[in-house]
């Protein structure tokens, strides 16, 4: 089987050839291609992979214009390989290669389509970050219909016919995980002890995982629009029923109605509530919005 490996970069200059060495190990007697996807990096990520693609001519550098994310990077690279077998690893180690063998010899058979990973720790990160992603995992499973499982990669190996079925879901805000759980297919799991980065830094901040996990709320469920329409039932039905209360104690027990303190409260509690449901309704209209301009996912600068 010929195997397509997807490697999404940015700013992976010092990582990039510490992961060819280590990669190399596990692809003797492979037939192979390596497709690094610079996502407009700053640094010599693209110079760095020219180097390596002198000792190995099977590796291919896809380059975009600018930095587009990691989402495009994976969609960018599942459209050009050509494998029968596809992979998708990260340049920083994270992603262990010593796995790679052990997934083609399962994908050999006929009972799966993909193999995934699965972090069983997550030692050196963050305890915030770990407390809120494990949260996000609970939260996404009671709202959407298939299963993501915790502590999921994008380090993954499919099958053909599986890329096939992923490339046709063509939204331009992509939530891979939940495209890989919603087309199906048959897929096992392997589980490894978290990795640490074998160089560089992290480029996740703690505000753009939360963009990427409001991506996967909203591109997965209805369930927050569902969730303001009883939000705002509950506050209107409360509204009726407190504003009769005010109007019997003001008629039968001549209790003055409560002053400027409880009016502020009540005023400022509505506002919230109304901007937090206008803030749902809009990151769905936003969606629709950038799905029917068109625009494209991503545009290459060279291929090299």
């Amino acid at each position: 089987m010929n195997l397509s490996i997807i490697v999404p970069c940015f700013n992976e200059e010092k990582a990039l050839p510490l992961f060819y060495q280590e990669l190399k190990k596990y692809l003797d007697d492979i037939t192979y291609e390596i497709i690094i996807v610079d996502d407009g990096s700053k640094d010599r990520t693209v110079e760095v992979g020219l180097e390596l693609k002198k000792e190995d001519p099977n590796i291919k550098i896809i380059s975009f214009s600018r930095n587009f994310g990691k989402e495009a990077g994976i969609l960018a690279g599942l459209e050009e390989s050509q494998g029968d077998l596809v992979v998708l690893i990260d340049a920083d180690l994270q992603d262990p290669p010593r796995l790679l063998l052990e997934m083609i010899k399962i994908l050999e058979g006929d009972e799966y389509d993909s193999v995934a990973t699965y972090r069983v720790t997550r030692k050196g990160e963050p305890k915030i970050r770990s407390f809120f992603a494990r949260m996000f995992y609970k939260i996404i499973n009671k709202m959407i219909d298939v299963e993501i499982v915790d502590g999921a990669r994008d380090y993954r190996m499919m099958k053909r016919s599986m890329v096939d079925a992923i490339l046709k879901m063509q939204e331009y805000h992509r939530f891979s995980k939940g495209i890989f759980a919603w087309v199906g297919f048959n897929t096992k799991y392997l589980e490894f002890e978290n990795e640490k980065r074998v160089a560089g830094e992290t480029k996740w901040s703690f505000w753009g995982l939360f963009k990427y996990a409001i991506d996967g709320f909203v591109g997965f469920s209805t369930a927050p629009l569902r969730l303001a329409t009883l939000v705002g039932a509950f506050v209107s039905t409360f509204g009726f029923i407190y504003m009769i209360y005010i109007a019997i104690k003001a008629i039968f027990f001549s209790d003055p109605v409560a002053g400027y303190p409880s009016l502020i409260v009540i005023i400022t509690l509505l506002g919230g509530i109304e901007l937090l449901i206008l803030g749902i309704i809009g990151e769905y209209l936003a969606r629709t919005y950038m799905e029917v301009k068109g625009r494209p996912k991503y545009i290459i600068r060279k291929r090299y």
